[in-house]
């Protein structure tokens, strides 16, 4: 599974590729497969995203999980402040567990 993940120009969040769109919430990326590469390239120069990559991550109940560490956290938020990490949108998922 590949996913595209980036950040938000405005807000400077992390984003995940939704098929349609960026969402804050890893749990709603999809599979972007072997066109990852060209949506980032796309959605850069559309100037929706800065800095986009293609990621490898595995399918589980709870949605996409991110391969590597680096991009687990990115996902999760900050680790000093886990008040501040990103909450699931729908309050019946689960806690993204790094």
């Amino acid at each position: 599974m590949k996913l595209v993940t980036g950040n938000d120009l405005e807000s400077g969040d992390v984003v995940w590729w939704t098929g349609d769109g960026w969402s804050r919430h890893v749990a709603d990326a999809v599979d972007a497969g072997h066109a990852g590469e060209s949506i980032a390239a796309t959605e850069e120069a559309a100037r929706r995203v800065n800095s986009p990559y293609v990621i490898d991550a595995t399918a589980t109940a709870d949605g996409p999980r991110p391969a590597h560490i680096k991009d687990r956290i990115r996902a999760a938020g900050p680790t000093v402040r886990p008040d501040l990490g990103v909450r699931p949108a729908d309050a019946n998922r689960g806690e993204w567990v790094i």
